[in-house]
């Protein structure tokens, strides 16, 4: 088998090490991948206004998450799939998952695309935007909606090459993208005068130069995950594996963004203000989540790799120093936030009352970060290992419907934005202590059946 030395092979050796060697390009590139968005916001409130952040950054992100969000969980299923697949050194059923994802890509993107453009501005108006930032609004959603196709491909491709152990290439691709969108936010927002619909062109043109380099990237390498653009089809046997693992992470995704509609919908009752400082909090609160995911991503592909070479010592110990690893950041993260919150919140918008609301946000929401880290982690290690059902029920039930009955409940009794606030640690800490339970089950059973397995031939 010929291979490149881009891939890591993280199924032996240190593994405090290799984690942190294949988390790091994740992070980077993440935070790289949130640039596009961020930088459109710190332009958009500087020369546009908050009226322009709260229509940009408000529910926009919200409506793209719950149609963007199932089908990335869908494709998901992909991602273990190739990263057992890789571990186990299976070419035919690799090359199968590669191309049948691709195949997937394509066709979600463009049902998304149709979905976006026709019913985005209909979810605007049910979410309660006000009137002054709706019309931006819906120019700057049906705008990103037009041009998502490049960045699902993009996503995909990125994940095969993390699920190979390639984690510095995807972030690469992303310093190029991002650095584009800033010089193309600057041209079309302050020269051009093009407004919010400047910012989802500049993102649109970037995602498009980031989806055509990991393509040609994955058409050149000499690994068992090479693409073969002819080859890019569906195969039966194959689809049914994918959507067997992504769907319940798919409609995982569906129910965090409702629960994100409906604390949108009540932050929308509270104002502009308050609008813009949740805008500008998001993107604040965006820097750990990039981290905690990163750390998901990475233990997600450790757990995928060494479980398809039947290494269960390593995913256990993995997930050990994953969970240690991801509570020291987590605690420096918050202390950071709480800090020098407001010089971060001061780079998108200056009013004084938006940064006031938004420090009220961050100094109850940030201790409670800590509470989250075992939700992202231990449902890594065990999607990775193929069980993808039941921690998207845990993750529906104990984050999401929990999180929608506190709303329901609690807000009218007191309608202060910490009431909204207060769902998150709330549904945190009861789902984190339904995962510590699962996985210890799961820990004692080696996680139950072998890897995944697709024998049809490729058609």
């Amino acid at each position: 088998m010929k291979t490149t030395s881009k891939t890591t092979d993280i199924t032996q050796g240190v593994i405090w090490k290799q984690l942190l060697a294949f988390f790091f390009p994740i992070l980077f590139g993440t935070f790289f991948q949130q640039l596009y968005n961020t930088v459109d916001a710190i332009i958009v409130g500087r020369f546009l206004g908050k009226e322009a952040l709260a229509a940009v950054g408000g529910g926009t992100g919200t409506v793209v998450n719950l149609l963007v969000g199932f089908f990335t969980g869908l494709t998901g299923g992909a991602t273990v799939s190739i990263s057992q697949f890789y571990g186990a050194k299976n070419r035919r059923d690799l090359h199968r998952a590669v191309h049948t994802a691709l195949a997937f890509c394509i066709a979600g993107g463009l049902i998304i695309t149709v979905l976006g453009i026709f019913y985005a501005p209909w979810m605007l108006r049910l979410l309660g935007t006000p009137d002054e930032i709706l019309e931006p609004a819906i120019q700057y959603i049906t705008i990103f909606f037009m041009g998502i196709l490049p960045s699902i491909i993009y996503n995909m491709g990125g994940a095969i090459l993390r699920a190979a152990g390639d984690s510095k290439r995807p972030f690469y691709i992303l310093i190029i993208g991002t650095f584009l969108n800033i010089i193309l936010d600057i041209l079309f927002i302050a020269v051009f005068k093009l407004g919010v619909a400047g910012a989802a062109y500049a993102t649109i043109a970037s995602q498009t130069v980031t989806m055509i380099l990991v393509i040609i990237i994955l058409m050149k390498t000499n690994d068992i995950y090479r693409l073969t653009l002819r080859d890019i089809r569906f195969d039966g046997p194959m689809l049914r594996t994918i959507l067997h693992l992504g769907l319940p992470t798919g409609f995982q995704s569906v129910m965090y963004t409702v629960s994100n509609l409906i604390i949108q919908k009540n932050v929308n009752a509270f104002g502009t203000n308050t609008i813009a400082a949740w805008a500008a909090y998001g993107k604040v609160d965006c820097i750990f989540w990039m981290m905690i995911n990163s750390f998901g991503i990475a233990i997600t592909t450790f757990a995928g790799q060494n479980y398809g070479a039947r290494k269960l010592d390593r995913v256990h110990k993995g997930t050990k120093q994953c969970l240690f690893m991801a509570a020291i950041a987590t605690v420096a993260m918050a202390i950071i936030f709480i800090v020098a919150g407001r010089y971060i919140l001061w780079l998108f918008c200056d009013d004084p009352a938006v940064l006031e609301e938004g420090m009220k946000i961050i100094n109850f929401l940030a201790p409670s970060f800590i509470t989250f880290i075992c939700i992202e982690v231990l449902s890594g290690t065990i999607r990775g290992c193929g069980k993808t059902l039941v921690p998207a029920l845990f993750t529906c039930g104990g984050v999401c419907i929990l999180r929608i009955i506190w709303l329901a409940v609690a807000v009218p009794v007191w309608p202060t934005m910490i009431t909204v606030s207060a769902s998150y640690p709330i549904s945190w800490t009861l789902t984190s202590g339904l995962f510590i339970v699962y996985y210890r089950y799961l820990k004692k059973r080696d996680f139950g059946a072998a890897p995944v397995k697709a024998n049809k031939s490729f058609i």
